[in-house]
């Protein structure tokens, strides 16, 4: 068999009825469309807001109001707690954060929360910082730096 041999399936494909061609071809005269009305008119249907009284479609669905911001940030929330797994000294950024199992993986910017407390001097170089965290880790004798994102 060759790509010039192929066709169809026999009854698979049928002929396009042609309407309005005459009384002798059955779908003459009204051509299907019944008699007056907004159904037999040209150019009616198609229209998603018009449903003859009812209200809209798409009014009818509650998910399209509103606005989604596609430019969204979405962050990583840390809090001051979770760093009690470094040892003294270490430097917590965000791919650290993920070798220690805080964090899955390291696509989204961190942001430091101040829930809770250290005890321990730690490098914090992250996305961003509350003023809370921020004095907790002065305070345990760390530093704070900020990252691009």
């Amino acid at each position: 068999m060759k790509l010039h041999e192929l066709k169809p399936r026999p009854g698979s494909r049928r002929p396009r009825k042609r309407v309005g061609r005459g009384i002798a071809a059955g779908q003459g005269k009204t051509a299907g469309r019944g008699t007056k009305g907004q159904g037999a008119r040209s150019g009616s249907g198609g229209k998603l807001y018009h449903q003859g009284g009812n209200l809209p479609f798409f009014r009818r669905l509650p998910f399209k109001r509103g606005f989604t911001n596609f430019r969204r940030v979405e962050w990583y929330e840390v809090n001051v707690d979770r760093l009690d797994r470094f040892a003294a000294e270490s430097e917590v950024t965000p791919q650290a954060l993920v070798e220690v199992g805080v964090l899955r993986d390291a696509d989204k910017p961190v942001v430091l929360l101040g829930r809770g407390e250290i005890s321990v001097p730690l490098k914090v170089r992250l996305h961003r910082v509350t003023k809370g965290a921020r004095a907790k880790i002065e305070a345990a004798g760390g530093s704070v730096e900020l990252i691009e994102a």
